[in-house]
């Protein structure tokens, strides 16, 4: 019997892997804002947000031990600074938990349908209800404030209509229809994801200590604010609102709470959310102009997720994830 063979498939590890280190990442910035956070209603979702954080790492840690699998590193508490002065106000803690369900439910709704072992799968469906959870209660605080940011309301059609001309699917020239209801609300999404992370990178920016980390974190921000711009002027074309910035609600503090790797693992992972997040909303379109709009927008976040892993692994920071045997490798060995 070859010991050396895993219970785990490749898709298992991947998936654990991936969480466990996410989930780490997230026990780090949760801890930060509990520690800095007045209002009690908000106080209480950060509160079960960490505590899904903390099951999460603990249940994979286990997984890991029993199939002898090496307990990644991920972030710990050197990597954050929980003494620091507040960074951002309350309200912005309930716009980030919206980010982070939202994450959440993109990689273990795919987890579910990639793993294949029971006991791992349970998992998934346990912690894709333990998110479900959180993105309810941030939305109905949020609702009841009057600071959910939703798509705006349109009328009902007055009857069934079918498509009879391809001018649908101009986006140029010619005659350009309006925005349909999916092209609308994947818009605002995205505008929600691109504000939420200007607001987080701005903060991170204030007490960045490296230059070249700096200079990766001022890009992004630009990136930010391109996208914003641009995916709004799509809807203001059509004389619907765009979300509103989150800056005003940074504090002007310069003291970081967090090192500079989890700033710039931070910005990769929202970076590579918005690769789900663009590419969602260019598969539900019809204009020509969207989908080369979306095109655009994969490519900056594309090159810049790029850019971030290339000075994570300059720094020795980049964890490996679990690869497959290189069998090239092993066959030339003795060539």
């Amino acid at each position: 019997m070859n010991t050396d063979i895993s219970n785990l498939t490749s898709g298992e590890m991947g998936k654990l892997w991936a969480t466990y280190n996410g989930n780490t990442m997230a026990k780090c910035v949760l801890s930060y804002y509990l520690k800095n956070v007045e209002d009690e209603d908000i106080k209480k979702v950060l509160e079960y947000a960490l505590d899904l954080a903390k099951t999460f790492v603990k249940e994979i840690g286990e997984i890991f031990k029993q199939e002898n699998f090496p307990i990644p590193v991920g972030l710990t508490d050197e990597d954050v600074n929980l003494d620091a002065p507040r960074l951002f106000n309350d309200e912005f803690y309930l716009y980030y938990l919206q980010y982070a369900g939202k994450a959440g439910m993109s990689i273990y709704s795919a987890a579910i349908s990639i793993v294949t072992r029971k006991d791992i799968r349970d998992f998934y469906v346990k912690a894709l209800s333990g998110v479900v959870k959180l993105m309810t209660e941030t939305s109905d605080m949020l609702i009841s404030r009057g600071k959910l940011m939703n798509s705006p309301t349109v009328p009902n059609p007055k009857e069934v209509y079918f498509v009879n001309n391809q001018r649908f699917l101009n986006g140029y020239l010619g005659d350009v229809r309006p925005l349909h209801g999916l092209e609308t609300a994947h818009l605002f999404d995205n505008i929600n994801n691109d504000i939420t992370s200007k607001a987080l990178i701005i903060g991170f920016s204030q007490g960045v200590q490296d230059k070249k980390v700096r200079k990766f974190l001022e890009r992004g921000r630009n990136i930010n604010k391109k996208h914003i711009e641009m995916l709004s002027k799509k809807l203001n074309e059509d004389n619907l609102p765009s979300p509103s910035l989150l800056d005003h609600i940074v504090t002007s503090s310069t003291i970081p709470p967090f090192s500079d790797k989890l700033m710039i693992l931070h910005k990769i992972d929202m970076f590579s959310m918005k690769i789900r997040q663009y590419a969602n909303g260019a598969s539900l379109n019809g204009r020509r102009d969207i989908g080369a709009l979306y095109a655009r927008c994969l490519m900056d976040v594309s090159l810049y997720v790029e850019d971030g892993a290339n000075i994570m692994i300059e720094y020795g920071w980049m964890e490996q994830p679990p690869i497959v045997v290189n069998r090239n490798k092993l066959s030339s060995r003795d060539q």
